[in-house]
């Protein structure tokens, strides 16, 4: 199994994770579970990418950011800021905990696994 094929397994299985947790019930408990797996979903999202971007275009990329904008450039990712508001969720959700923030980021995530799930099906497709 090749480095990209295991990412994709993995990051397969942090969105079903995703996926699952936001269909119960919102609670506090329910929503910082969410919040967790939105952060192991992001850190796979943006390792997949870099290393497809790596494998398959001979890129190389060295932050999330970085990576994400290689990604619209090369075509497997839609252009929009999303992926780099994203990636400001991500930072601010793991280094701080503010109860505001808890429920904007959770009420984003519905829409945060749209784009996980249409970064993996454009590198399964590739």
């Amino acid at each position: 199994m090749t480095k990209l094929q295991a990412l994709q397994e993995q990051y397969s299985k942090a969105v079903g994770r995703l996926s699952e947790i936001l269909l119960e019930k919102k609670s506090d408990i329910i929503r910082d579970s969410a919040i967790k797996r939105f952060e192991m979903a992001f850190d796979l999202s943006w390792k997949l990418t870099k290393t497809y971007l790596e494998e398959r275009k001979g890129l190389v990329v060295r932050s999330p950011k970085e990576c994400f904008r290689e990604a619209y450039q090369t075509g497997l990712i839609d252009y929009d800021d999303f992926w780099m508001q994203m990636t400001d969720w991500r930072n601010e959700s793991a280094h701080t905990y503010n109860e505001k923030f808890s429920n904007m980021l959770y009420a984003q995530l519905p829409e945060v696994l749209k784009r996980f799930q249409l970064l993996q099906q454009h590198i399964q497709k590739d």
